[in-house]
């Protein structure tokens, strides 16, 4: 894998570090690490949904944190006195840490665990100063002409 020096970057740039912070975490992101699979699939123009498959654990088990722009998703088995024992074990109850970046804006509104998979939703909700807004044209008739007619 390749290692890219940012280092030049954070010299000459200002208010970039967590994009520079992002980039190198996902340099870093070992491409075998596949536990749990998971999918990211757009469900509105502005919602989103993170299902991640997690066979065998319960609520309990599961923990979701939003910390920063960090979503944090671990799951961790209750140490359970087992009565048999396996002759061959498939189904993956292993402890598990999964993150998502989360862009600026992007807020989680809820989670639900069904049928072995865990749904989390989220929203990208726009601040009002940045959603697009039409100025209004006056005419040259309308317009104030000085500085004291536009005070009044």
């Amino acid at each position: 894998m390749r290692h890219f020096d940012l280092s030049p970057l954070y010299r000459n740039t200002v208010g970039f570090d967590r994009l520079f912070s992002t980039l190198d975490q996902l340099a870093g992101v070992d491409g075998a690490q596949g536990y749990p699979p998971y999918n990211i699939e757009r469900t509105d123009e502005n919602a989103y949904r993170i299902t991640v498959a997690v066979a065998g654990f319960t609520e309990d088990d599961l923990a979701i944190e939003v910390k920063e722009h960090t979503l944090a998703v671990r799951g961790k088995k209750a140490d359970e006195e087992r009565r048999s024992q396996f002759l061959h074990q498939g189904i993956a109850a292993r402890a598990f840490e999964r993150r998502f970046q989360l862009a600026d804006g992007v807020q989680v509104t809820g989670a639900t665990l069904e049928n072995g998979l865990l749904h989390i939703d989220l929203v990208r909700e726009i601040p009002e100063s940045k959603k697009p807004r039409l100025v209004p044209i006056a005419s040259a008739d309308k317009a104030p002409k000085t500085l004291e007619a536009a005070a009044a």
